[in-house]
């Protein structure tokens, strides 16, 4: 699947920013603390892509964008970047959309790929190195579950397949949660805690035997199409190996998927952990709920973009709230969005300014402690503030704010 493309992101470190951004320590949802992250040269990082139906809304944006961030950080401390997306283009609600609106299912997950395609685009987010849908991991999908069955990890009720999540020992370290909270969550998020036949109510789908009116592949498992979980696994393992340096995606995905997720691969790699990090961002509201499909209380960057706003606002409302802390969207928000971004840029107008070299010392130590975006945007506010008002005689200071901001931060000034 072809991902998309942005703007060349200025080289780090270089001659406008020199020196070496700090290490990037995070957040850890298995630990709960925050901790270093450990990559060798080559950093490496999953992050669960939209099942395209309806995209993209803000939730997305700002998962996106967040590791869009971690990206740069790791980059800025001197390591290669090894990033995989993918899209989970065959999924039970895609094809529930499909049928309300009387579409094929591939048109509206091609339509609406190419509207995230486009977003993430316009928002200034580097592209994955391997942007992959489920549909063409089926045939990688299908031989993961096959060894998985040799483990001694795979079930049949009826004619679907199903993983014991207990044939991992580590289940349940991810997000360390009291069963009966993982059976209620389950439920609430697409699995089937109750179904017949099951050995253990947490046991997961990793392969649906084919349903009349829905689409299905042939495989050695017969045909069929595969279960949520193991289509992550099978791409995270088959492009970056185990362990991944950062399981990534919203906050919403730590339980089921990435739990799940990683008991499956796991079993199958016969090594802990699957990832070093979990990374998780927080929910978006809007209307006093949290932004979803399901309610359709969303706000579209699409959307935004036709009425003239520039995606650049929107990156920076966005960066203003810290990744994992739940935050409300507002057009109060994004008004402010608007008008920081037109004071940083008459800030790099002019024909001299403070000295960069603190601003660019400060916001690489704001970002490398858990990535505080918000604060590190209110740094170059001061300086931009500083520039407007009193000048400065440092007459490289503008360009190299202006590379700060879209080298780190992925805000392009010019």
């Amino acid at each position: 699947m072809k991902s998309w493309q942005c703007d060349p992101v200025p080289v780090l470190p270089g001659p406008e920013l020199p020196g070496n951004g700090l290490p990037l320590r995070l957040f850890d949802t298995a630990t709960r603390e925050i901790r270093p992250t450990a990559p060798g040269k080559t950093a490496t990082m999953y992050v669960c892509g939209i099942t395209p139906y309806d995209a993209t809304h803000m939730g997305h944006a700002a998962t996106y964008v967040a590791f869009d961030v971690l990206q740069r950080i790791w980059r800025d401390s001197g390591h290669d970047v090894k990033y995989v997306q993918n899209v989970t283009d065959i999924d039970d609600p895609l094809l529930e959309r499909a049928a309300a609106l009387g579409q094929d299912w591939r048109a509206i997950a091609e339509r609406e790929t190419e509207v995230f395609r486009e977003d993430m685009a316009a928002l200034n987010v580097i592209p994955p190195a391997d942007y992959i849908g489920a549909v063409e991991a089926i045939p990688s999908v299908a031989d993961y579950v096959g060894r998985l069955q040799e483990l001694g990890a795979v079930y049949a009720v009826e004619d679907d397949l199903y993983f014991s999540v207990h044939s991992d020992p580590q289940f349940g370290s991810v997000t360390q949660l009291p069963e009966a909270d993982m059976i209620a969550g389950f439920a609430e998020r697409g699995g089937d805690p109750e179904r017949a036949g099951k050995r253990h109510p947490l046991d997961c789908l990793v392969w649906q035997a084919a349903r009349p009116n829905e689409p299905a592949w042939d495989t050695h498992l017969g045909r069929g199409r595969p279960g949520w979980h193991i289509e992550c696994v099978a791409i995270a393992l088959d492009y970056l190996g185990i362990p991944i340096d950062v399981q990534g995606g919203g906050s919403d995905l730590a339980f089921p998927h990435h739990e799940m997720g990683a008991s499956e691969a796991q079993v199958l790699s016969s090594s802990w952990p699957y990832a070093r990090h979990y990374v998780h961002t927080a929910m978006v509201a809007w209307q006093g709920h949290k932004m979803s499909k399901s309610r359709g209380n969303l706000v579209f960057v699409s959307q935004l973009r036709r009425e003239g706003v520039d995606p650049m606002a929107i990156r920076l409302a966005l960066l203003s709230h810290h990744y994992r802390v739940d935050w409300a969207w507002t057009q109060e928000g994004l008004s402010a969005a608007v008008e920081r971004l037109a004071c940083w840029r008459a800030a790099i107008a002019v024909s001299a300014g403070p000295s960069a070299t603190p601003v660019l010392a400060r916001v690489r130590e704001l970002l490398s402690d858990d990535m505080q975006t918000h604060t590190a945007l209110e740094s170059i506010d001061h300086w931009a503030n500083e520039a407007i008002t009193n000048g400065g005689s440092d007459k490289g200071a503008p360009s190299q704010v202006a590379k700060l901001c879209d080298a780190l931060l992925g805000v392009r000034l010019t």
